[in-house]
């Protein structure tokens, strides 16, 4: 596709939300249509494995859809696009990560471990977990933050499935989550 018809396709893409933000349900439907092969060739070529992809188009539609009201169009709406698909495609390749960190062996590493360190390296590795205290400041949390914490860095779910289940928006979530981190990170290494 050369740089005019990449200029056009922007601006039909563009044209499309306005109509669709404006209530055009036809201008959606075509918008959708047309964006999905893209994003689902970011999301091949980002993650290499179909299945994983077409779990990251869906996800990515899904924010589009909910995110739709956000967008400004006196603004290009592909950079908008992009920025939307990979935030998702990168949300699914973390989740594949830690997925696959699950099924890895930690008895060997966990054996390892106990044998590296001695001495003064022991004490810096039960300072560096105190798990004890790291629950009882966690429980000290706000509610909303302690959940967005639990949801997402505890029982590592994605995004998209911690707002489904909490009915709170993704930023809304990233922001109760960074907080989280913050005033845990000042307790427990005792700052003000």
């Amino acid at each position: 596709m050369d740089e005019l018809d990449r200029d056009a396709q922007g601006a039909r893409w563009r044209g499309w939300m306005q109509a669709s933000q404006a209530g055009d349900q036809i201008a959606y439907r075509r918008l959708l249509a047309e964006v999905a092969p893209w994003i689902r060739a970011t999301a091949i070529a980002m993650l290499r494995d179909r299945a994983e992809a077409e779990d990251a188009v869906q996800d990515a539609l899904l924010t589009l859809h909910q995110a739709r009201a956000t967008y400004d169009p006196t603004r290009p709406f592909k950079p908008w696009l992009a920025t939307v698909a990979r935030r998702r495609i990168l949300d699914r390749m973390d989740g594949v990560r830690r997925r696959a960190g699950r099924h890895a062996p930690i008895e060997a590493a966990e054996h390892v471990a106990s044998e590296t360190f001695g001495g003064e390296g022991a004490k810096e590795q039960e300072k560096g977990l105190r798990a004890d205290e790291l629950r009882a400041a966690i429980a000290t949390l706000p509610p909303g933050q302690r959940q967005a914490l639990e949801l997402l860095k505890l029982q590592e779910k994605s995004l998209v499935e911690a707002a489904a289940e909490t009915g709170l928006s993704v930023t809304a979530l990233k922001v109760a989550t960074h907080r989280a981190i913050a005033t845990l990170r000042r307790r427990m290494t005792n700052e003000p």
